[in-house]
């Protein structure tokens, strides 16, 4: 982002945009502030693809203004033979609510059983994976979790219709102490995210070639033409998005292609139409060996290694998490949150639709 094109807002004012605009929609006060605290964190980060601005236009299409949340909805925990698994209904509840407990109620099972998993089914989307993550890597655990998306909108590869979601996978490490911030891995499976598309659409901006296809199935530069994404690296983010849909199988997950169809009434078998989640986080003692070359301790080790990779000419590579993190830092030297003017735009439009100013 251009210094110039920067626009800063305050944590507060956003805050309690978003609070008030999902309260508006019929959302009780407690989801809509786990809602506003998710939005929060992409924007700290620099994540414009999955933004307040995404949430409320995702709720348009497939949330309460089509009937396909449940305001207030209670997470029904299923039967679990396992200690360290607990599986949810979440009842189409909104999405962030239920990443937020899900996560920790991971550390919790983490803390005294070294592993703690959730998987969740029938969830509206919980937006961007990697704010969950950061929260556990932060106090200290490694911590994983993937999700199906709202609408298939990626083509196999090889392919050229939309089969598979998005599909997004998202990890952190605990890494803080030794290099200033978690290693955060985190991506949609697809060349881009339909966010990010929608954002160059929304700033006037062009596709890089080989991200979408148009709906003859040819590739296309125009975000207004994308009617299917590809996936990136060909077949390795084919498989990767895969994964979600399979993981999705075991847990209760639908047809991907029906997900989010039956707002549009052209899903005439009833498939199921919402998310699943799956969440993981483990304890760093569970896998912590001990025996280090040259007698290192572990923070020693950890930070040799890093050196090791970042040695021999590559000084200058970023490590995963390491722009979100130094986004995160200018947000905190700005002093609020930073938007472009487009995005600012938006946000004063769903002010203005409040009726009355913050």
């Amino acid at each position: 982002m251009r210094k110039d094109s920067m626009k800063l807002v305050t944590k507060e004012w956003h805050f309690q945009l978003a609070l008030n605009a999902f309260v508006n929609r019929g959302y009780g006060k407690a989801e809509s502030e786990d809602m506003a605290r998710l939005c929060e964190e992409a924007a700290v980060h620099g994540i414009h693809s999955h933004n307040l601005i995404k949430a409320l236009h995702l709720d348009d299409l497939f949330g309460s203004r089509v009937g396909g949340t449940r305001p207030n909805a209670e997470v029904l925990k299923r039967p679990s033979r396992f200690a360290t698994a607990e599986k949810w209904d979440a009842q189409a509840k909104l999405g962030p609510s239920v990443g937020w407990s899900a996560i920790e109620r991971c550390m919790e099972m983490a803390d005294k059983l070294g592993v703690g998993i959730v998987t969740i089914d029938n969830a509206w989307h919980y937006l961007w994976g990697g704010a969950y993550v950061l929260a556990a890597a932060r106090r200290g655990y490694f911590a994983y979790t993937n999700c199906t998306a709202m609408l298939a909108e990626v083509a196999p590869h090889g392919g050229k219709h939309p089969a598979l979601g998005t599909n997004p996978h998202s990890w952190a490490l605990p890494t803080e102490p030794v290099l200033g911030f978690p290693i955060l891995v985190d991506w949609a499976t697809s060349m881009m995210a339909m966010g990010r598309i929608q954002q160059l659409q929304r700033e006037g901006m062009e596709l890089p070639k080989g991200v979408a296809l148009d709906e003859q199935g040819e590739p296309t530069t125009d975000p207004a033409k994308a009617k299917a994404l590809l996936p990136f690296a060909r077949h390795k983010g084919f498989g990767l998005g895969l994964l979600n849909e399979l993981f999705a199988a075991w847990i209760g997950g639908n047809l991907p292609t029906q997900r989010g169809q039956i707002t549009r009434a052209i899903n005439p078998v009833q498939e199921k139409r919402l998310c699943t989640f799956f969440f993981q986080v483990i304890h760093p003692d569970a896998i912590t060996g001990g025996s280090y070359a040259q007698g290192r301790t572990l923070e020693e080790n950890l930070r040799s290694i890093v050196q090791d990779i970042k040695g021999h000419g590559n000084q200058d590579v970023l490590l995963p998490g390491e722009l979100e993190a130094r986004h995160a830092e200018l947000t905190r030297e700005k002093g609020g949150l930073i938007f472009t003017e487009a995005e600012l735009m938006e946000l004063r439009e769903i002010e203005r639709g409040l009726d009355y100013e913050l």
